[in-house]
């Protein structure tokens, strides 16, 4: 029986997970949690075989998370299951440590594929981000600027160019001002932008921001 730890902040959401994943064998949800600091506390607490994440929960999360939960249980399998359909956060994912990345808008069965496959010990990837991964391997020096931030600094540079203000991060990812302040920083000067604007800008250019996306450039 491969027990499953689902961690995601909305109930509905984990609800209809748990509908999907009870009508397939050899698969149980042994428990949820709600934020990062739940998750930490529950992989501690006991052993699961699969953890199913969300990267987007308030407080502690998205690849800083990851890392962390590594530490902790460094053979734990993580399933990353994201709203984020662009393949850089997918590649940001696995370079931390998950075993694999699923998009929210998958179908259910790619979901279970996953989860039986990093139970195994395997990776679970599309042939997209695959590509991508051994693209960096092979040509490093290729890499688009963007590509050589940090987890945190590319969260908030995707927050940034959603149109979130410096303040409004800093309370949703428990952060201080300064703090999102110094990253801000950091992620204009790696990809050459004197603005936000130059964010939305550098975004469009790469593809990184989603089709339906509105940004804000004025923030």
């Amino acid at each position: 029986m491969i027990e499953i730890l689902i961690a995601d902040d909305h109930t509905i959401f984990r609800d209809g997970l748990k509908q999907i994943l009870s009508e397939e064998k050899g698969i149980a949800v042994g428990g949820e949690a709600v934020d990062g600091d739940d998750t930490l506390r529950q992989v501690r607490g006991r052993h699961w075989d699969v953890l199913v994440l969300d990267m987007s929960m308030p407080g502690r999360n998205g690849v800083a998370l990851i890392r962390q939960l590594r530490t902790i249980r460094p053979q734990l399998p993580i399933l990353v299951l994201s709203m984020h359909t662009q393949h850089q956060y997918a590649v940001q994912a696995i370079k931390a440590g998950a075993s694999g990345y699923v998009t929210k808008n998958s179908l259910s069965a790619q979901l279970v594929d996953g989860i039986r496959k990093v139970a195994r010990g395997g990776m679970f990837v599309s042939e997209a981000v695959a590509e991508k991964l051994a693209m960096q391997l092979r040509h490093p020096e290729a890499e688009a600027p963007h590509t050589r931030l940090t987890g945190r600094e590319f969260q908030i540079f995707h927050m940034l160019i959603a149109g979130r203000k410096v303040s409004e991060i800093a309370q949703t990812l428990a952060l201080s001002v300064k703090t999102v302040s110094t990253h801000k920083t950091r992620v204009m000067e790696k990809l050459d932008a004197s603005s936000t604007a130059g964010l939305v800008y550098y975004a469009m250019k790469h593809r990184l921001i989603e089709a339906d996306a509105e940004p804000d450039a004025t923030a």
